[in-house]
Order: C-alpha cells, then sequence, then structure tokens
C-alpha cells in the first residue's frame, strides 16, 4: 500500500499551463494565515468593524455567485476549471466580458469580505499577498499558456477584456 499524497499531474507547458496547485487553496491558505496572524498578535478589530458585517457578509456572497456563475460558463462551453488542463475555447461571455478572471476575483471579494465580516485585520492584510499570488503564480501562468494557443484571438480578447476588473 502505497502511503505517498497524491500528486497533480505534470504537465507540459506548451500544451496546458503549468500551474500546479488548486488556486482556491491560495486564498484559503492566506485567510488562515490572517487568523491566525489575529490570534497569534492579538491584532485589534477592523476599526468600525460592526459596521462592515453586513457588507463584508455580501460581499463573500456576491464572490460566491460569480464563482458559481463562471463555473457555469465554463460548463456550457465543456471546459475544465482545473487551471492545469487543456482548454479548447476562449470564454467571452457572462462574466468573462468583464473579467478575464471572474472565478479568482470572486475568491478574492470572499477573502476580503470575510475580512470585514468577521472585522479581521490579520485576514485583511494577506489579502494583497493572495491577489498577488493568484496574479503572478496562477493568472500569468495561464496567460502565457493561453497567448501561445490561441494567438492572435487570445489578444484580441485581452485587449477587450481587463485582467481583474
Amino acid at each position: 500500500m502505497d502511503d505517498e499524497p497524491p500528486q497533480l499531474p505534470r504537465i507540459d507547458p506548451s500544451i496546458a499551463p503549468s500551474v500546479g496547485f488548486p488556486p482556491p487553496l491560495v486564498c484559503l491558505g492566506f485567510l488562515m494565515l490572517g487568523l491566525l496572524l489575529d490570534d497569534v498578535m492579538s491584532l485589534p478589530p477592523i476599526p468600525m468593524g460592526r459596521a462592515m458585517e453586513w457588507p463584508g457578509f455580501g460581499l463573500m456572497m456576491a464572490g460566491i455567485g460569480l464563482i458559481i456563475v463562471s463555473l457555469g460558463m465554463f460548463s456550457a462551453y465543456g471546459e475544465d476549471p482545473q487551471p492545469w488542463t487543456p482548454s479548447q475555447a476562449i470564454i467571452a461571455r457572462g462574466p468573462y466580458r468583464h473579467s478575464r478572471n471572474p472565478m479568482y476575483l470572486g475568491m478574492l471579494m470572499i477573502q476580503l469580505g470575510y475580512a470585514l465580516w468577521e472585522a479581521s485585520m490579520g485576514v485583511l492584510a494577506f489579502v494583497p499577498f493572495a491577489f498577488i499570488a493568484i496574479d503572478r503564480a496562477v493568472i500569468a501562468k495561464e496567460e502565457s499558456y493561453l497567448r501561445r494557443k490561441f494567438g492572435k484571438a487570445f489578444e484580441d480578447y485581452c485587449a477587450r477584456v481587463r485582467r481583474w476588473i
């Protein structure tokens, strides 16, 4: 019996993006680090924390909704949302008309919303780190792959639609 943890498949970056980890774990990891920072450093709550509770909850729900709609677009196109799998099409409908990365935007909305909902200074402090990690370690690799795969069609899409919002 093999007790080694399962490994993500190694995929040639010319065939698929070379993203080697599930991006939701980035936001979850930084959220957990923020909670740990709150606990270890006994950080004070975000000023106006309780006044931001419901806007934070709304932001989390909007982020979840954006992810669900975006996943629906992947399903409609017959695409696999796992970022290390090959793409057969450029999705430019639904939320993808306004953002090239609505699922990642939704994940950051959830993290920011949670920080506001819980008035967590630690979680809030790690939102920029999650943004940078996703932008550089995930999106940059995905977009490099999509440029190679779709060429001018992807360049035209990038000219029309911003990376985030």
